[in-house]
């Protein structure tokens, strides 16, 4: 039973064919998943698609890119949205230095904001990280966001920060890039993180695992995350897939 944490099944790319890509992960074994809604067009559909199956989830936020975009009235709507028995988390929201569509500091200031409606929610934030991961960190434990933990989404970076992010009771989701031939970092940090702490994502349509690299991705990969991870950890298959589903039942706080 695998649990996919991050998934964009409201993504154009899956217009045409979504209920059969749906099916598709329920047949492999792929039982639930969280569906990440990040700005107007997104956030709207993650949580219809959640009201319509029963083990799917929602997660509402606004992504770093489009931090300039974002208003007060946006994130009055996030915490109104928030409320939906299915919503489950805060984000994906964060930093992102790679585009330069919405200026840093734009992006701290959104950032920080959504860090403190989660805490005045009390849900647990998915954190998304592009070339910036000492201002994350930095801006995680100044806002305290220990006091409702999270994610930190297909993570990718050294481990030398996992003890930081592990400390404000974050957990570290890994997705296609652990099975990559010329990733060593996520294969390093998946033989270093606790299993305990460990979540599996496919962040679909992006990042396809090997071999389905450059092609669509889809939920039904997510297997494949879990097969590299078992792989690279030396422990049988099922271990991984039943302690990173009980590890996402305990922070999206999930009644299996």
């Amino acid at each position: 039973m695998l649990f996919d944490t991050h998934v964009h099944l409201n993504a154009w790319q899956f217009k045409e064919d979504r209920e059969e890509t749906i099916q598709r992960a329920f047949d492999t074994g792929v039982k639930y998943m969280v569906v990440v809604g990040f700005d107007h067009e997104t956030i709207p559909l993650a949580i219809e698609i959640a009201e319509r199956y029963e083990t799917i989830y929602a997660a509402v936020g606004w992504h770093p890119v489009d931090a300039i975009d974002m208003t007060d009235k946006e994130l009055a709507w996030i915490e109104e949205l928030s409320e939906h028995p299915k919503v489950v988390a805060i984000g994906e929201m964060g930093l992102d230095y790679h585009w330069d569509k919405s200026p840093k500091d734009v992006q701290a200031n959104v950032f920080r904001k959504q860090i403190r409606l989660a805490k005045k929610l009390d849900m647990p934030i998915i954190i998304h990280n592009r070339e910036a991961t000492e201002d994350i960190i930095q801006i995680l434990e100044e806002e305290e966001a220990h006091m409702v933990g999270g994610i930190m989404h297909c993570y990718n970076d050294s481990v030398k920060y996992v003890q930081r992010v592990l400390d404000m009771n974050f957990y570290i989701s890994l997705g296609g890039p652990v099975t990559f031939k010329n990733a060593p970092l996520p294969k390093e940090v998946a033989k270093e993180v606790p299993l305990e702490r460990l979540l599996i994502e496919t962040d679909a349509p992006y990042l396809a695992p090997h071999p389905k690299r450059g092609k669509r991705n889809e939920p039904a990969y997510v297997k494949l995350v879990a097969e590299q991870i078992a792989e690279l950890r030396g422990i049988p298959l099922e271990e991984v897939e039943r302690q990173t589903t009980e590890n996402a039942f305990q922070i999206f706080n999930i009644k299996a």
